[in-house]
């Protein structure tokens, strides 16, 4: 589960290849979140984080979306 970066409390990774969509799982000693990243980034799930810490962190992903799809072709071999 390699770190693609970490910002405040929340840690950015790839998981296992369990899906070719590409996508983004953060974790926080809260709770977690997974976000698509293509073909628009999206919420597909989460467990106990605030409305307000997931607005966060799509923010997030959304103003590093290529640093993420860079690390996802490299770590993924594509």
């Amino acid at each position: 589960m390699p770190t693609i970066f970490i910002i405040g409390k929340y840690r950015f990774f790839f998981n296992s290849r369990e899906e070719l969509r590409m996508h983004v799982h953060i974790s926080t000693s809260d709770g977690t979140a997974k976000f698509w990243i293509e073909p628009i980034v999206s919420l597909a799930d989460y467990y106990n984080l605030l409305p307000k810490e997931l607005t966060e962190i799509q923010n997030i992903i959304e103003n590093r979306k290529d640093e993420i799809i860079k690390n996802w072709k490299q770590h993924f071999n594509q």
